[in-house]
């Protein structure tokens, strides 16, 4: 049964295996493209819900301190009332003083209590200009939260088009890849794959240009650059380790 197997196997010349790769790359690259159309737009979407989740928590804090400055207010004026009735006892007890050490008592008292009246409704102005600025600043940050909102409904837009103009691609040019992988044999499919994730543009299969490496630019020497448009062996860039073909095994021309 092994030798049967075996027979039935093709065996692929280097060339098949460098053009194979190459595909594949291209296939990957076409792939990376479309990511890249619709990557930046997940990041805006995201950036922007961050933005009105940080403004919607500000807008919540404005609030809270509106009601806050609402109930001192409410007890400046519950203290201020405590402070008439006050005054009102003590002059009703200044008719009925034995001495003068008693009036001056509670002279000094209905005279602590107008201050204490005065210092309540300094608060209370006080805590009147800060829900006026509040308020301000809560009708600006709603414009601004609106705007926010606003942009987000149109970046999903965008994001949700593209998603939808892209998905069949995608998944046509996934489906490609993946059969080229079952051709590939695991050790070159493992090593392709290492070579695009540590690479930044994702190129892991590159032809000669201009006698350099096409992923990273460095001169190949000219034995190197024979050796690579005999197709015999699979070599690399010795700077960036990227694989190397020739431009004709490409499609393009030198």
């Amino acid at each position: 049964m092994a030798t049967d197997k075996q027979s039935t196997e093709k065996e692929y010349t280097v060339e098949e295996k460098l053009s194979t790769l190459y595909q594949l790359q291209t296939l990957m690259t076409e792939i990376d493209k479309i990511k890249t159309l619709r990557g930046e737009l997940p990041l805006e979407v995201q950036d922007l819900e961050d933005e009105i989740a940080g403004l919607e928590t500000r807008l919540q804090n404005y609030q809270a301190d509106i009601k806050n400055s609402e109930a001192a207010i409410v007890e400046q004026k519950h203290k201020i009332t405590e402070a008439k009735s006050l005054i009102e006892r003590y002059k009703a007890q200044l008719d009925n003083v034995r001495n003068n050490r008693e009036f001056d008592n509670l002279s000094k008292e209905i005279e602590y209590q107008g201050l204490e009246i005065e210092f309540s409704e300094k608060k209370i102005r006080e805590f009147g200009e800060a829900i006026d600025a509040k308020k301000k600043d809560i009708a600006e940050l709603t414009e601004r939260l609106d705007g926010r909102k606003a942009d987000l409904e149109q970046k999903k837009g965008e994001l949700d088009q593209i998603i939808a103009e892209t998905k069949q691609d995608e998944e046509r040019l996934r489906e490609k890849a993946k059969k080229l992988e079952t051709v590939i044999e695991p050790r070159l499919l493992t090593a392709f794959k290492r070579i695009r994730k540590g690479a930044r543009n994702g190129l892991a299969v590159v032809y000669v240009q201009r006698g350099a490496c096409g992923g990273c630019f460095n001169k190949i020497p000219p034995q190197k650059q024979l050796d690579i448009k005999l197709r015999k062996k699979i070599i690399v860039c010795e700077y960036c380790g990227r694989i190397m073909i020739d431009p004709e095994l490409a499609g393009v021309e030198e």
